[in-house]
Parts: structure tokens; sequence; C-alpha cells
């Protein structure tokens, strides 16, 4: 008995494994492959909070929190206060604090006392520059966290950080008081209260008035979603991770307010710190949600990297170097024919190639200062020279020795002076093939199969470019 319950545990395990990770759904019906799908992200999503990282971050962004909290509300009350909606932070601190119960109200009477006994004005420029320095590393952690999530190693600048931070700071609680004030005078307003009287127009107002601040909740998560990661998020995925951190932020609220009325034991362990205790838990689950969110809008809009299946590749040395000419040409054969400036995001649809490692030919590329990125939110690339100056040798040299670090672990001596002059051999030889072919030569003259030749080629003929027939892996470069 036992051994025939054993298999059907076995039974069911291989079919829960075959559903996750080996079932192809792209010929199913959308109402059969959407669970299937959710349920391979939701599963994503776990394996990623069980290894441990996201939960750090979010631990991470509470200790932040703590030492921004205050300033944030302080540069906040500043801008609400010059156009007479500052009266309305209260209400949307206690909001937000619901889930503490009593506690909720006495921390958010604390927190605006702090906010209204600190005066920025009086600050003078030095207090001024450390307050907004202490509020955008909070908005730095927030993005390096997104970033995470996202798996991006590539973090904006620090002009692009203040400008947009600032904007985020100074912009977004007018929009979102705004929204809370219009919300609440179209609910008072005389016209909509006749209207209302109408039943069962009534009880359907009622209704839809509960649903809007969960849809204020799901809007903020999307626009952080859009906002935070450095690289170009769809609206749809962002939407669907917005959703999510909504629906699990009314769960988790519902839960952990039931949790404080049941925790009176807690204040006679802790006494004063008890709240302090239930408001730190708090902060971490806000955050942990957050950032569960950010990887569910990760995995829908990247849906290779669900169920730990996708690895990031890692190139041999000539794959490295055939890819770093075939992103080099793309971007200058752009330059040339005045195409829209690309982003890592469409070279790799325009090459086919994975995203990992258009980024990593673009890492050479920008180190050997071939490229140069632009200051947008989704940077572009761009020649940071004259095609025509930058050799193929060059870039070949660059791809290379990319990574190569002068640490001793690999030095050539006396006892390897052999292997010192095969290595110096090798790199003349390069440099003698292709120091005479500039990329300029290599982006008219490398077409791609059945490509025509360009009207706009230049007057002088380039040197061809000879490889053979075998391809690199990644394309004939």
């Amino acid at each position: 008995m036992v051994g025939d319950n054993w298999k059907v545990v076995r039974r069911l395990v291989a079919i829960y494994g075959y559903v996750l990770r080996e079932a192809d759904v792209t010929g199913w019906p959308w109402w059969r492959a959407l669970p299937i799908h959710l349920a391979r992200i939701l599963a994503a999503v776990v394996l990623d909070l069980t290894q441990g990282l996201v939960s750090m971050r979010a631990m991470s962004l509470v200790y932040t929190t703590l030492l921004s909290l205050v300033p944030l509300l302080a540069i906040s009350f500043s801008v609400l206060k010059g156009f007479g909606a500052h009266n309305q932070m209260e209400p949307l601190l206690m909001q937000l604090l619901a889930p503490l119960g009593e506690k909720g109200a006495e921390i958010t009477e604390q927190i605006i006392g702090f906010v209204e006994n600190m005066n920025v004005g009086v600050l003078g420029s030095l207090g001024l520059g450390f307050l907004m320095l202490t509020v955008i590393s909070l908005m730095q952690k927030i993005e390096r966290a997104v970033n995470f999530a996202w798996r991006i190693t590539q973090h904006r600048s620090f002009a692009q950080r203040f400008s947009s931070y600032l904007t985020v700071i100074v912009i977004g609680p007018v929009l979102v008081f705004s929204a809370v004030g219009i919300t609440a005078s179209l609910v008072a307003a005389p016209l909509v209260s006749e209207f209302t009287a109408i039943e069962p127009v009534g009880k359907l107002f009622d209704r839809a008035a509960r649903i809007v601040p969960f849809l204020l909740i799901v809007a903020a998560f999307t626009f952080l979603y859009i906002f935070m990661p450095n690289t170009r998020v769809r609206v749809g995925p962002a939407l669907a991770g917005g959703l999510f951190a909504g629906l699990l932020w009314q769960a988790v609220g519902w839960v952990f307010a039931s949790f404080v009325v049941t925790s009176g034991q807690y204040d006679a362990i802790y006494s004063a710190f008890a709240t302090l205790i239930l408001f730190l838990i708090w902060l971490y689950l806000g955050w942990l949600i957050l950032l569960l969110g950010a990887s569910i809008s990760f995995y829908v809009q990247n849906p290779r990297y669900i169920g730990g299946s996708y690895s990031p590749p890692v190139l041999s040395l000539r794959q490295r170097e055939a890819a770093v000419l075939l992103v080099m040409r793309e971007i200058a054969r752009g330059f040339y024919r005045l195409r829209p400036l690309a982003s890592a995001e469409a070279l790799a649809e325009s090459l086919q190639l994975p995203l990992d490692t258009i980024e990593e030919a673009l890492g050479v590329l920008e180190r050997g200062q071939a490229v140069t990125r632009s200051g947008d939110a989704t940077p572009v690339y761009l020649p940071a020279r004259a095609p025509e100056e930058t050799s193929v040798a060059q870039l070949l040299d660059d791809a290379r020795r990319s990574g190569e670090q002068d640490s001793g672990a690999l030095r050539f001596g006396q006892r390897t002076h052999a292997i010192a002059g095969t290595m110096d051999r090798l790199d003349r030889a390069i440099t003698d093939a292709f120091d005479e072919m500039s990329i300029k030569d290599l982006a008219y003259d490398s077409r791609a199969p059945g490509e025509e030749k360009s009207d706009s080629r230049p007057d002088k003929t380039p040197t061809p470019l000879h490889g053979g027939s075998r391809r690199a892996g990644l394309g004939d470069p």
C-alpha cells in the first residue's frame, strides 16, 4: 500500500516537472497555455525567493528607509505645501500603515511630527545637500534592487540618477496627491451624490470607490517597474508586475493586520520596542512585495529565463571576437546610413543574438573606446570616433584582452620567454593581417547573404574581407 502511494507521488512529481519545465505549449490554445505559463512564472519567482538574495535586498532597503524616510517626506512636504496639499500626507501614511492598526496611527503621528519640525529653509545649502543626498541614496538602492531582479549590471550615471530621481521626488507626490484630491472631489460633488442616490447605481459606485485605493497601488507599482530598471520595460509586463504586487500587498496587509491584532504578547515581551519591530517587519514585507513584482515583470518580458532553463552564454574567444565585430559593424552601418541609433535590445533583435552576448560585446567596445553610449534612460550606442579611424585589428585585440588583469597570476618570466614570444608573434600576425582594414571597410564589404550593395558606398574601394566559409558560431562576421 505504501509502495503504491509512493508511486503516485513520484508520478505527480514527474507530471509537475514536465508541465513546468519540458512541455512545449507553443501550439496550444491560449486558455490552456496561459495557466501553465503563469505557473512557470510563479515557480521562477519562488525559486528566486528561496535563494535568499531577494530577501537580502529587501532587508537592505529597510535599513536605508529608516535613514531616508523623514528626509524624503520632508522634501515632499515642502513641495506639497506650495500646492496647499500637505494635509493629505497624513491620511496617505495612515493608509500605507493601516495593517499595523493602532500602532500604525502612532507611527504616523511620530513621523508627521518629525517632518513638521524639520524646517528645510533653515538647513542651509550644506544641510539641504546632505538631505538630498540621503534621499537620492534611497532611490539608488531601489534602482539597484530592481536592476538585480532584471539581471541588469549597468546602472545609471550620477547625472542621470540626479535628474531622474529629482523628477520623481518633486513631481511624484504632486501627481499622487492630485489624483487623490480629484477622486475625493468627484465623490463629494453634488451631481455625483444625486446620481448615486439612485439604486442600484449607489451600490455599484460604493463598490467601485473601494477599488480606487487598490488601483492607485497597482498604478504606483507599475510606474516604478517602468521607471526604475535601467532598461526599456514594456507597459504590459510592468502592469502584470504591478497587478501581482497590488494583489499581494492587499493579501499580505490583511494577514499582517490579523497578526497585529493577536500580537498582544509581543507588547509584554518587547515593551516599547514592539511598535518599532512591527514597523520594521511591515517595511520588510513591503519591499519584498515590490521586488517580487519586479521579478514577475522581468519574467513576463523575458520568458527564456523561466524555470532556470536559461543561463547566460559562455563565449569562446573566437565567438567573442565575432560578436564584437558583428555589433560594431551594425553600429557603423546605422551611422553611415543615418538610421536611428540602436540600443542593446535593438541590436539583439537585429542580429538575432542573446542580449547577454550583445551586452558583453558592447562592454568590450566601450572599454576599448570604440563606441560610446548616450545619456538616455535606455542608452543607445554610436561610434566614439569615425569608423574609418578604427581598425579591425584593434577590435580583435580588445576582444582578446577583455577581462585581462595584470595581477601576477600569469606573467611571462625567463622560463616562459618562448611563450611570450609566441604570443607577441600572434599579436603581430593579427595586426599585419587586419591593421589596414577599418570598420568602414567591414561595414560596406561584409554584407549579409543576399544583401544588395549600398548606393551610398564611398568612392574609396575598401579592402575586401576574406574569411572562408566557416562560421564563428554567431553568424559570419
